[in-house]
């Protein structure tokens, strides 16, 4: 057996036999033809003997081997196809020869042969051509099986296919490791070996430098990230280099390049250090103009919001001097007002009664509060040119912007601004290019006749980032901010993506069938609305009035709520999560970064989970643990917490919730709900959102199914739209829920996400505050509809949904395949300053699904209930979420949005273990309880949530020991007076 490169239950699912009866149909059952030679044979342990030699060649395919236990479900199943006793066999197993006989006779029949010395090297190279993508022992096991199989060979021993897997392992490392390093020259070598040798100017590690990229928006970190990015061009190393090896392979090196400590990385071979600080620094490279471009936004952005403050409180400022500005003023109009009714002079009136010299005195101060309420944003922003000018070279000469057109004229800004600063007190040309969107700015920077540098520097600036962000602009080498269309499925795939949208892809045909319905439903609802027939709808004075709906929660479900929750066990969180994860297995599902193997400690993992989901940190964790050690836990932390591994992990879970049979009490995991959640703190990605108090923090927006599953977890910013994020849970969860209703609040409400939810066939149902003042749409003429007339907006923009609609399926399949992140499309269009075309497009399908929407939920109240329920399950994982989340005031203190996510990831599994846990023992409570006679209903169950947790205990000393083990595999319920002899 080759240490290492299988686990136990990895070789048993590659060589085991199986047993199962869906296994043993698929495998072992016998054709005619097979049976015919099995009953050719003399005897009945020989014909017994033939059908399974020709079997176990057929699956796992080593055939019978001498030492080997053959299950009796195989035997017995044989026998009943045969027609003799499964009892023959142990006669048939003490015949050596004659089992040698017959399988040489079956593999001459089947056209088989087993490998020999001289096979090795074509093993080899089957193993190596799998192993090119991924160092995982299945998958290179796999494929080697697969190759032997399809060139009729018989499987060699399972110790012999993991030594050739570790070999082919260990030659497509080499191979690829050379790949990246021969291309370099010996000097660009030297640099990449000194990056991990300490630095006397930096007190550390190049690569230690170069890992830790500042995210607080200031001109000195932008300074710092573009010198770490200069410093990492300077190896000159080739992007394309990467595309000598499997994209996986590279992935592979650079994640163990980017968390793999210099210490460590020192004990390397040097091919394999080399290898893997080449493909790191490649995609350091990406990451570092990522972060650059994403620090620019962020200062040019405060640059106008600090702007647009300071002007706010200015103006509060003269709020007294406009006081006495407007009463003098309005003393001024009374006297000449009277002076013309009385046909007096009206100059020697207002001398009278208001002073000429009054008048005179404060003719600079109402021209002065005229021009300051007038000033452009652009000269207030302009103040700050001085921070401007600290980055602003630097990072126009660090990059080259593309375009669409070359004659793009911000590009043709851009270049003029690197000549001027080149220059000694250089000045802008009266024929510089103004690509502002804004046309005010146009003369804004022209003073005195001549263009303000400061006000230009400024104004280039702002209208960059603007087509940074929309990607209407784009910088090559970058990950977030490529052209548009880079986003998206190649168009040679979008046709097969498309078929299996759940709308027509011919324009017409959609167009028209949403008229049809569109116009009856507004006629319908125009005749319910008339007569009065709508629940708790009416129309008074113009507009909509709404009825709130009651809460229906029965007071018997409160009382069963507390029974049940008196009768859970009493348990540790340690102890909860090694049960969930003995139950699941979701702990192996955060494998070695390196091996694709799962920990060895289980407690480790957990720990290290526990450790991000209640914001402990390692090193407090370690303390207050027994059984896990603070190295352990860094170490853990470090090669098995990764995204894909949270994420992998949290689908364990809540698939094995979803399918548990109590969870159907709660729904059928078809629906859905989304919400944000702040939290204080965040380091420089924090920001304050007057909504949230005066702190700034982050928001980790949590989809909940309607099981309790919280199935998808996303840190976002506190300032941000939801909006853009809806989709993205709903897309990218990776478990097997099939939703097809979500709902969300206003805040994750727009016309966007109402198109694509449509296009993607999901039905979006928002609780909208708002709703009585959206107006409906319709693709007729809104005259159409008289009753609606004052509810009515403007009519749908037909011909652009025409013009535009093979980018919108392009675009939505796009999303389908996963090529993109939902978020990622929507905020760049929503990014384009003038409205884009495909923006408009699916804008104005949106306005037509919006309005569908709005019909239903005025119409049905079923449908306003359902969306009320599933928003209080996620508002009620709220509440646990803050029980979890205690350690340090509940505030967020990672700077790195990759830790925060980890915080997110962390504390979003640990409640899905809650919930898990809580519907096993929830079902055993209730079945108790109606074994005993007490009435515990399912319409009344549908009200007790599982999230309960006053029965767990969340903080003290974690005591990460083997769970103790009970007779019937559950922990005893509680009887209603354990609580006062009991603790956790």
């Amino acid at each position: 057996m080759v240490r290492g490169f299988l686990t136990d239950n990895e070789r048993s699912q590659l060589f085991a036999i199986p047993v199962d009866q869906n296994a043993l149909i698929q495998y072992y059952t016998l054709t005619p033809d097979e049976i015919d030679l099995a009953l050719g044979k003399r005897g009945a342990r020989n014909k017994l003997g033939v059908a399974l030699q020709l079997c176990l060649l057929r699956h796992p395919g080593f055939g019978l081997a001498a030492s080997a236990t053959v299950p009796a479900e195989l035997i017995r199943y044989l026998g009943a196809q045969l027609g003799v006793p499964a009892s023959v066999y142990l006669d048939y197993s003490r015949r050596p020869q004659t089992r040698t006989d017959h399988a040489q006779e079956l593999a001459v029949r089947l056209g088989l042969r087993s490998p020999g010395r001289v096979d090795i090297p074509m093993m080899l190279d089957l193993a190596a051509s799998t192993a090119w993508e991924t160092d995982h022992g299945v998958a290179i096991i796999t494929g080697l099986i697969a190759g032997l199989r399809s060139r009729k060979y018989i499987l060699p021993a399972p110790d012999t296919l993991e030594r050739v897997g570790t070999k082919g392992r260990a030659r497509a490392r080499r191979l690829a490791a050379e790949a990246l390093i021969t291309p370099l020259t010996a000097d660009q070598l030297t640099l990449v070996d000194a990056l991990v040798s300490n630095d006397a100017e930096l007190g550390r590690t190049r690569l230690s430098w170069l890992r830790d990229i500042p995210e607080s928006p200031s001109a000195g970190n932008m300074i710092g990230i573009l010198d770490r990015l200069g410093h990492v061009r300077t190896l000159e190393l080739n992007p394309a280099l990467r595309n000598a090896i499997h994209e996986n392979r590279f992935l592979q090196f650079a994640r163990e390049g980017a968390v793999a400590p210099a210490f460590l990385l020192t004990n390397y071979s040097v091919r394999r250090r080399r290898a893997t600080l080449i493909a790191q620094m490649i995609e350091r490279q990406i990451t570092l103009s990522d972060a650059a471009v994403e620090m620019f936004d962020k200062l040019v952005g405060s640059m106008f919001t600090r702007a647009r403050r300071r002007k706010e409180e200015r103006y509060q400022a003269t709020t007294r001097d406009v006081g006495r500005l407007m009463r003098l003023f309005d003393r001024t109009i009374d006297t000449l007002s009277a002076a013309r009714e009385g046909a007096t002079d009206p100059f020697a009136a207002l001398d009278t009664h208001v002073g000429w010299k009054n008048l005179m005195k404060v003719r600079g101060e109402v021209r002065a509060l005229a021009e300051f309420v007038e000033e452009d944003m652009l000269v207030t922003a302009t103040e700050k040119y001085m921070t401007l000018r600290k980055y602003a070279p630097s990072f126009f000469k660090a990059f080259t912007f593309k375009a669409a057109r070359i004659s793009d004229p911000l590009l043709a800004a851009v270049r003029l601004l690197r000549e001027v600063n080149e220059m000694e007190g250089g000045d802008i040309p009266s024929d510089a290019p103004m690509p502002f969107s804004n046309k005010r700015w146009k003369k804004v920077v022209v003073e005195g006749g001549k263009i303000d540098r400061r006000r230009y520097e400024t104004a280039i600036c702002a209208t960059l980032r603007d087509r940074l962000r929309s990607g209407d602009i784009w910088i090559e080498g970058t990950r977030k901010f490529q052209r548009f269309d880079r986003y998206l499925l190649p168009k040679s795939q979008v046709a097969k993506v498309a078929a299996e949208l759940p709308i027509t892809s011919d324009v017409d045909g959609y167009l028209r069938e949403r008229a049809e319905l569109l116009d009856f439903r507004l006629r319908r609802f125009e005749r319910l609305l008339r007569r009065g027939k709508l629940d708790g709808v009416d129309l008074r004075n113009g507009r909509l009035h709404i009825t709130p709906l009651k809460a229906i929660t029965p007071p018997e479900a409160d009382w069963l709520d507390r029974v049940i929750d008196g009768m859970l066990p009493r348990i540790r969180i340690t102890e909860l999560l090694s049960e969930v994860n003995h139950r699941t297995g979701f702990a192996t599902k955060f494998t070695d970064l390196r091996t694709g193997r799962p920990h060895e400690n289980p407690s480790a993992v957990l720990a290290a989970v526990l450790a991000d989901a209640n914001n402990q940190g390692l090193e407090s964790m370690a303390l207050a643990s027994q059984g896990v050690t603070y190295a352990q836990l860094a170490w853990t932390h470090n090669w098995y917490l990764s995204a894909e591994n949270y994420s992998a992990a949290l689908a364990t879970i809540i698939d094995a919730h979803h399918t548990h049979p109590f969870a159907e009490i709660w729904g059928k995991g078809t629906t859905s709900s989304s919400d944000g959640q702040f939290f204080r703190g965040g380091g420089g990605s924090a920001a304050v959102n007057a909504k949230y108090g005066v702190n700034p923090g982050v928001r980790f927006y949590t989809h909940v199914s309607d099981q309790y599953g919280p199935y998808h977890p996303l840190v976002i910013s506190a300032t941000g739209s939801e909006a853009p994020h809806v989709l993205d849970g709903l897309l990218m969860h990776g478990t097997s829920l099939q939703i097809t209703e979500h709902y969300t609040d206003t805040g994750g409400a727009s016309d966007h996400v109402f198109g694509c939810s449509h296009m993607l066939g999901c039905r979006f149902v928002p609780r909208l505050r708002d709703l009585p003042e959206r107006r409906l749409a319709s693709i007729g003429p809104a005259s159409d509809y008289p009753g609606l007339k004052s509810i009515m907006g403007r009519q749908i923009q037909k011909e652009v949904i025409v013009e535009c609609w093979d980018e919108v399926i392009h675009m939505i399949a796009s999303l389908k395949a996963g090529t993109v992140a939902p978020s990622v499309v929507l905020k760049k269009l929503a990014a384009y300053r003038r409205q884009n075309r495909l923006d408009l497009a699916l804008q104005e399908i949106g306005r037509i699904e919006r309005t569908l929407f709005t019909l239903d939920w005025l119409e049905d109240p079923e449908m306003r209930r359902r969306c009320q329920a599933g928003l209080n399950k996620g508002e009620s994982r709220h509440f646990l979420a803050q029980a979890v989340y205690v350690h340090r005031q509940g505030r967020i203190t990672d700077r790195t949005f990759e830790n925060q996510n980890f915080r997110a990831s962390g504390l979003n599994l640990v409640i899905a273990a809650i919930v898990y846990w809580n519907t096993i023992y929830m079902e055993r409570a209730v079945h108790n309880l109606r074994s005993t006679g007490v009435s515990a209903p399912d319409n009344l169950l549908t009200h007790v949530a599982p999230l309960g947790w006053s029965h767990i205990s969340l903080s003290g000393d974690y005591l990460w020991e083997q769970a103790p083990q009970f007779p019937e595999g559950f922990r005893p319920l509680r009887a209603e007076d354990d609580r006062l002899y009991q603790v956790a």
